[in-house]
């Protein structure tokens, strides 16, 4: 028998559904309700454009006073996602705070997509490059959203 699932989730989730945020859906599993389905539209103006990708988004039992854990699934060329598609993000490591929210989490990942940051990197050959050759780079990322992301 698992715990009854806490109030804050249940609105957060609520809100998800009931206010939507443009270029993201985030479907809650029904025989787990912290376990989501989330998919992003690549940013326009972003070497993601026109691709959708698909992440998981988990909500601990320490929720929320630990971050949700959250991975690409989709492949992505990007410096700041691993091959097994986690995330460097402040948000989800040492700069997660209680006050923020699924939302904030998902907004922010979409961000990321919108401004790569290679001087703090995940994936270190793939950010190399992009200081290396940052339109080489923008290239590979657009090619591997065509082949992965459609």
């Amino acid at each position: 028998m698992t715990a009854p699932l806490p109030r804050r989730i249940i609105k957060e989730t609520e809100r998800l559904v009931a206010e939507p945020v443009h270029g993201i859906s985030a479907t809650v599993h029904d025989d787990n309700l912290r376990y989501f389905d989330v998919r992003i539209d690549g940013p326009s103006q972003s070497p993601y454009e026109g691709g959708i990708f698909k992440l998981e988004l988990f909500l601990p039992e320490e929720y929320p006073m630990a971050p949700p854990k959250v991975r690409f699934v989709t492949k992505i060329y990007h410096p700041n996602i691993d091959k097994l598609g986690r995330i460097c993000l402040d948000t989800l490591k040492d700069n997660w705070s209680p006050a923020l929210q699924i939302r904030t989490v998902l907004l922010s990942i979409q961000a990321l997509l919108s401004s790569p940051n290679p001087d703090d990197p995940l994936a270190n050959d793939v950010a190399q490059r992009w200081k290396e050759d940052e339109p080489a780079a923008i290239q590979t990322a657009r090619e591997w959203t065509r082949m992965h992301a459609r």
